[in-house]
């Protein structure tokens, strides 16, 4: 972390490389109004928040709640609760799955069914095929496990037909939806119109503080305040979140399809460029990347992948990779790239260089 964040040179900054003088220093200048009464348990900024993610997305309404994971399960235990059914079909690659502790069944007394195994999104065929009954289809979008995976537009809306046809609501994990309107071509009302309901975080591409949103009908979102406070969401003060994720909103969001574009030239640079240096086996995940992350495969050992980025951003001033992991088959190791406003002027030549330095650190 301090390699990366003492570089000068990077395809993005880390959430992880924060340091709580720069989070104060950028938090003093967010309120618009500093003489603004101060949130008492989710008004004043907060509802303001909430009216303004509700208008992005196109729904009724939108309540404000401090991680994702409380969110989502909510959302689920709210459509169990209105379908009779708390079988919730989703993929096992996604968020609740692999990292909230089986908190869906031990906290929430769902129970969860997988579509597919395969590393991609479900496919319509395979919600029709289910061979029981489910009330909910959760859908991440992307699915970032996977390699920050999309549908097509016409696969998403072929999902969410078949779903209705098996008299099941459709929940979007959305903690990536920002980024993803590039992908499908189409607004986020128009994304969100699909769901039922739709969660979105503020912190991993909007670099918010923290905190998270549930959106969809205003019956559905009074359910989810009740359930909220129930879960102990019910913050006494919560105008720091709040105040870096409108200012994500404003800053951030309009900014999204360029980084998406960019994310694109980077992969297809990396992929020339580890090409040219005769790497013996590599994969870019996906090959175009849908959003502005995705995912790097190399046939090397993960400490030495990480070692060889940290003297490359110690020796030359530049982060290509961070943290590299073993996950996956035995022998490669994968690491994800993300690609915000740092890499905007990255060239082919510039990753080609990079890439050139990372493997002679090998």
């Amino acid at each position: 972390m301090a390699a990366g964040r003492a570089a000068g040179r990077k395809l993005s900054h880390s959430l992880r490389e924060a340091t709580v003088a720069g989070l104060l220093a950028e938090l003093g200048g967010l309120a618009p109004d500093p003489d603004e009464p101060a949130d008492v348990y989710g008004d004043a900024v907060v509802a303001r928040l909430e009216r303004r993610v509700a208008e992005l997305l196109g729904t009724e309404d939108a309540a404000f709640f401090p991680t994702g994971t409380m969110a989502q399960q909510i959302a689920l235990r709210c459509w169990a609760g209105r379908t009779g059914n708390p079988v919730v079909a989703l993929h096992p690659m996604s968020h609740p799955e692999r990292w909230e502790g089986g908190a869906l069944s031990v906290v929430s007394g769902l129970r969860t069914v997988h579509p597919t195994g395969e590393p991609r999104q479900p496919t319509a065929s395979e919600i029709a095929e289910l061979a029981e009954p489910f009330g909910t289809l959760m859908l991440e979008l992307p699915l970032r496990d996977a390699g920050f995976l999309l549908p097509t537009w016409e696969e998403l809306s072929a999902l969410v037909a078949t779903a209705r046809e098996r008299d099941a609501v459709v929940h979007f994990d959305g903690a990536r939806l920002w980024e993803s309107a590039t992908h499908f071509g189409r607004s986020l009302p128009e994304i969100a119109a699909l769901a039922d309901s739709v969660y979105v975080s503020f912190y991993k591409s909007l670099g918010g503080l923290s905190g998270a949103a549930l959106a969809g009908s205003a019956s559905l979102v009074a359910e989810a305040r009740v359930w909220r406070h129930r879960y102990g969401g019910q913050l006494f003060r919560q105008f720091p979140a709040a105040l870096s994720a409108l200012a994500g909103l404003e800053r951030e969001l309009p900014k999204l399809p360029s980084y998406v574009a960019q994310a694109r030239r980077v992969a297809a640079a990396l992929s020339t460029a580890l090409a040219a240096c005769e790497v013996p086996w590599f994969r870019i995940n996906p090959e175009a990347p849908h959003t502005h992350q995705f995912q790097v495969w190399l046939p090397y050992d993960a400490d030495r992948l990480t070692e060889a980025g940290v003297r490359l951003a110690e020796e030359t001033d530049t982060v290509l990779f961070r943290r590299w992991s073993p996950d996956g088959p035995p022998g490669l190791s994968v690491t994800e790239v993300e690609v915000t406003e740092p890499g905007l002027s990255w060239t082919e030549a510039d990753v080609a260089s990079a890439v050139a330095d990372f493997v002679a650190r090998l």
